[in-house]
Formats: C-alpha cells, sequence, structure tokens
C-alpha cells in the first residue's frame, strides 16, 4: 500500500511523473485537463518539476488546491503563495488557476461558497496531491476541529471553518471528502517514520480523516513515503 522512495528527490520525480502522465491523458482527449495541488513541504520540488514541463499544453490545464488558510496570497502560510511560487511558472504559467481563497469573502464560509461552483466545474479532477499531518488529516480535515463532521459529509465541494484550526491555526477552507473523491486519482506524499505509522494504522481501520481516502476501492490512491 505504502510505495517507498529512498529520498525526497527520488519521491518528488515519481510523483511528477505520475501527474505529467494524468494530465496528459486527459489532454490527448482534447478535453481540459485538472489538478488539485496542496501545501506543505512534499509537493514543492514535484511543482519545480512541473512547472519546467513544456510538453504539456499547460493553456489548457486547470489547478486548484486541496485547502487553503484565509489569508492573503502574501502570506508566507499561503498555499496559493506556494503554488503561484513554485508551480505557475515558466511553461507552467499558462495553467489556469481557480483559488479557495477569495477576495472580498468576509470569512472562510463566505470564500468556500463562493469558490464552490468553479471548482465542482473542474471534476473529475484528474490528479490530486495530498499531504498528510500526523493526526492523519487531509486537505484541511483535521481531527477534532468543530466542523469537522460537516466537512466530511456534505454534499458541497468546499467547506470553510470560521474557527482558527490547524498549525498555525487559521480559518480555513477545505476540500470535502466528496470533492477527493471525484477524482480519478490521488497521491499521498509523505515523509518519515511517523506519518508512515499512521497511513498504516488508518489503512488498517484507525479513526483518522485519512482513513477515508485509505480504504475505499472507487479510485486509486497511491501514498509515496521517503524516510
Amino acid at each position: 500500500m505504502i510505495e517507498t522512495f529512498p529520498d525526497a528527490d527520488a519521491l518528488a520525480e515519481a510523483a511528477t511523473q505520475a501527474v505529467q502522465a494524468a494530465l496528459a491523458r486527459t489532454l490527448a482527449t482534447g478535453a481540459r485537463a485538472s489538478l488539485v495541488a496542496t501545501g506543505g513541504r512534499s509537493p514543492g520540488p514535484v511543482y519545480d518539476r512541473l512547472s519546467a514541463r513544456d510538453d504539456l499544453d499547460w493553456a489548457r490545464v486547470d489547478v486548484t488546491l486541496s485547502d487553503e488558510r484565509f489569508v492573503p496570497a502574501s502570506d508566507p502560510a499561503s498555499n496559493e503563495g506556494l503554488v503561484r511560487g513554485r508551480l505557475l511558472t515558466g511553461p507552467a504559467r499558462a495553467a489556469r488557476f481557480i483559488p479557495l481563497m477569495r477576495r472580498g469573502a468576509a470569512d472562510a464560509a463566505e470564500s468556500a461558497r463562493l469558490a464552490q461552483a468553479e471548482v465542482a466545474a473542474l471534476s473529475p479532477f484528474d490528479m490530486t496531491l495530498l499531504g498528510m499531518g500526523p493526526d492523519g488529516h487531509v486537505a484541511s480535515l483535521i481531527p477534532g476541529a468543530q466542523g469537522l463532521d460537516a466537512a466530511m459529509s456534505s454534499q458541497a465541494f468546499c467547506h470553510g471553518f470560521n474557527a482558527p484550526i490547524g498549525d498555525p491555526p487559521r480559518p480555513r477552507i477545505t476540500l470535502t471528502l466528496r470533492a477527493l473523491m471525484q477524482s480519478k486519482a490521488v497521491l499521498v506524499l509523505i515523509a518519515g517514520a511517523e506519518k508512515r505509522a499512521v497511513a498504516l494504522a488508518a489503512a488498517e481501520g484507525a479513526d483518522l480523516p485519512v482513513r477515508a481516502l485509505l480504504t475505499q476501492t472507487r479510485l486509486p490512491v497511491r501514498v509515496l513515503w521517503t524516510p
């Protein structure tokens, strides 16, 4: 269930190839392709590699996020800032970006409502990239968060947590479990012994948000791990 790579570079290369192949398959049909990107440290090297790939028709690729903090893109904690700085450069600058953080929104819940229609229109997502926290969270489906049950069961694609959650604690917008399940494929990128143990426990039934992805059979989920 867990694919092991000797180092972060090898993991990033494998993830890059998987994303490129997924986007290329859809682009070859003449349709637009869609990628759900994520924040954190693991995907940065993947974005660096993807941004340089000039064999993809980036003008026909739509990019959105698995989750976002309710902060401007200029904030160091912004996932949008990470994606704009490391993925949407070079040839990949031509891609269309659909943000979760919406200007003028009063709070995270309103931002989620404003993003809902555009994000839903991208599904099914050709590839979804996720990280996983040591608490078993994916996207901003964080254990103990007020409103988590709603995000796990909602029929909407986007959900806003107005109360601060996570590290650092900020209001957040996340794709719901239903939205994540509208993916053709999912890559979960993790590193370190602690996260490997958490992923294995979730796959065996531990009550963690990531379990919903790891124990379903509807879509392929690959967990890529490096020590």
